[in-house]
């Protein structure tokens, strides 16, 4: 096989036949190919695309490189994903609510990938808690505690897991065909019955347009039908943070509040909306509302509290010590007005200086530091109000300051209230 002859065709536009892509992911995954020439292909799909086909190939090559779980016979195997968003802890407080709705949730989960955070970082701030389990410990805990989430292993589509962190650092995360096959190979591999698909749109997003979220979304639903899962897509703004907290141990807080009924209202909408499509996909409930319903059941009785903090201990962390947090600093506004637009990405970037996220492959992060942004588009501001805590040391608080500062966008008349949910695609 002639690597970059493949990667020339793709440079050009051309369409890749099956075999070539199969050969590129097997030889990326036992190291004959190295990592400088899937840099190259991968920025090659990122100008040209992948048709349908194509990437539908991609992902079933991502899943062959490793193993496809199987369960016995049980609750139908549901889960979400999300493609990334500043603040969005909804996996956080949703896996356990919908593990207490008559479903198992078996999250294989990701890292943050540009300035969007990822859940296992988040839960990596538990003290204690293990991401990296055994095929077999895995299940076990999935069949004990009715969820899971744990990191792509050396077994579950192992080179979707190397590619995952190459496209971090290479500036090829926004490839719509390499998201898609990231996303799918996983959930595939888990062993799924039903997937539901929060794909954001916004400055906050890697799709910045609605019109890319709608491709994006359109193409997870073909590719995951096409490769034997019930799929469903909802597209949603992320043109401002998902509620308050930002950042790693701060967002486990709020997942928590969630959990105890006193969430975010705009968290909370989100969590309800796509668990009410989980648990109709997985045909546990009849109709939206009693759908809905179950899902404030589960937080109105504790028992999704309850699940969480079992599902933790099981992987070895105790939800109930108390998570660091870095000292905090004030920020006030610089001007008077209504809030028009936040630069979302901006609160992102801010996280990632602090030490919250990655430059590099391997960088540590820090789970201390965090944001709390305490507005919200529309809202009414004067200069001098406090408008954001950071949680960070203080050398580094000028430069964060300066980043959560420049992202609101102030005038002088109301704008229109964005909408949360977008559209749905089945």
């Amino acid at each position: 096989m002639n690597v970059t002859q493949i990667i020339r065709k793709k440079r050009d536009g051309q369409v890749l036949k099956d075999q070539e892509i199969e050969g590129l992911i097997q030889g990326y995954s036992d190291g004959s190919i190295p990592d400088y020439q899937l840099s190259a292909f991968a920025m090659a799909v990122y100008f040209q695309g992948m048709t349908t086909e194509e990437t539908m190939v991609l992902t079933r090559s991502f899943v062959a490189s490793g193993r496809t779980l199987n369960w016995r016979l049980g609750k139908p195997k549901v889960d979400k994903h999300s493609t990334g968003g500043i603040g969005d802890k909804t996996s956080l407080a949703l896996t356990p609510m919908l593990a207490c709705c008559g479903v198992d949730v078996p999250r294989v989960s990701g890292r943050g990938l540009g300035a969007t955070g990822g859940t296992l970082d988040k839960l990596e701030s538990i003290k204690g808690y293990r991401c990296k389990l055994s095929i077999e410990e895995f299940q076990s805990v999935v069949y004990e505690t009715g969820c899971a989430v744990v990191s792509a292993s050396a077994e579950l589509a192992p080179a979707d897991k190397k590619m995952y962190a190459l496209r971090d650092v290479t500036g090829t995360v926004p490839a719509v065909p390499l998201i898609t096959a990231s996303i799918l190979s996983k959930k595939i591999a888990e062993g799924l019955d039903a997937l539901v698909l929060d794909v954001k749109w916004g400055s906050g997003a890697f799709m910045k347009t609605i019109e890319q979220a709608t491709e994006l979304a359109r193409l997870l639903v073909n590719v995951g039908k096409q490769l034997g899962v019930k799929t469903e897509a909802v597209v949603t703004d992320m043109n401002q943070p998902l509620g308050h907290m930002i950042g790693n141990g701060v967002e486990v807080d709020e997942a928590v509040e969630v959990l105890t009924g006193n969430g975010p209202p705009d968290v909370v909408e989100l969590v309800e909306t796509i668990g009410t499509r989980i648990l109709l996909a997985a045909k546990v409930q009849s109709d939206p509302d009693s759908a809905r319903k179950a899902l404030q059941r589960s937080v109105e009785s504790g028992m999704a509290l309850k699940k969480l903090r079992e599902m933790v201990k099981n992987q070895g962390g105790d939800l109930d010590l108390e998570r660091p947090r870095a000292s905090t600093h004030v920020i006030t506004a610089i001007e008077d007005g209504f809030v028009h637009r936040i630069e979302t990405d901006r609160l992102g970037l801010a996280i990632i200086e602090m030490g919250g996220g990655r430059k590099h492959i391997g960088d540590q992060i820090n789970h201390a530091v965090g944001i709390d942004f305490k507005i919200k588009t529309g809202d009414t501001i004067v200069k001098g109000q406090p408008i954001a805590e950071i949680f960070c040391d203080p050398a580094g608080a000028p430069h964060a300051s300066g980043l959560v500062q420049a992202s609101l966008v102030a005038r002088s008349f109301p704008p229109t209230p964005p909408a949360l949910i977008v559209d749905r695609y089945e």
